[in-house]
């Protein structure tokens, strides 16, 4: 509630001195410094993904886990399917 009268105390002020920006709407982006190496994206540089976007490496690191989640069930499962086992039935009963 108080940072909302605070706002509502600023907006007064900004009628009151339209002629100067008032300090309180500039908009400063000190941690915004960008340190270190530029990233690409991981296509670019498929060998390094130390130098990749962080949302690329993302994408790539959960898509790696879940074909290896996958791969690792049908590997204990036997690779089975619905369509052997209709397969099964249907040989079973004729």
């Amino acid at each position: 509630m108080a940072s909302f009268a605070r706002g509502a105390a600023s907006l007064t002020r900004i009628g009151l001195s339209s002629s100067k920006t008032p300090l309180q709407l500039i908009h400063r982006r000190g941690l915004a410094d960008h340190h270190g190496p530029p990233k690409v994206a991981c296509w670019k540089d498929p060998m390094s993904p130390s130098k990749w976007k962080e949302e690329h490496f993302v994408i790539v690191s959960l898509t790696g886990w879940g074909l290896l989640i996958y791969g690792g069930f049908k590997l204990a499962t036997g690779g089975k399917g619905k369509k052997e086992e209709v397969l099964a039935k249907a040989s079973t009963e004729a």
